[in-house]
């Protein structure tokens, strides 16, 4: 009974693997010769007369956050509506105390003034 679990038990093992010993190749065989020219910063064609690193506001995180969190939610309640005429009841309310949970969510957010485009 266990059989077929050891096959991916050795899956388990070896794929943590495989990626490193592709990333410890190509480390070994990339060309190691620094200059300045390819040390400068490059950005879209043009040379940066200064500093490259610049402070981003958190406010755009924030924005990214809220889009992630919506955008994955669609992706739970597509399937749940494609299949809601054939869902039992329990299924339905469960849908719809998860859409409860975003609205709060999108209110709370709202109030907060995450949403303000400064």
């Amino acid at each position: 009974m266990a059989e077929p679990w050891l096959l991916v038990a050795f899956f388990f093992l070896i794929a943590p693997l495989l990626p490193a010993a592709g990333i410890f190749v190509a480390g070994l065989l990339a060309p190691k010769k620094p200059n300045p020219i390819k040390e400068s910063t490059y950005e879209c064609g043009i040379e940066v007369p200064d500093e490259s690193w610049v402070q981003f506001k958190g406010h755009y995180y924030i924005f990214v956050l809220v889009y992630l969190v919506f955008d994955v939610e669609v992706v739970f309640l597509y399937p749940w509506a494609v299949a809601y005429s054939a869902l039992p009841i329990y299924a339905v309310v469960e849908g719809i105390l998860f859409i409860g949970i975003l609205a709060a969510a999108l209110i709370y957010i709202w109030k907060k003034g995450a949403l303000v485009w400064r």
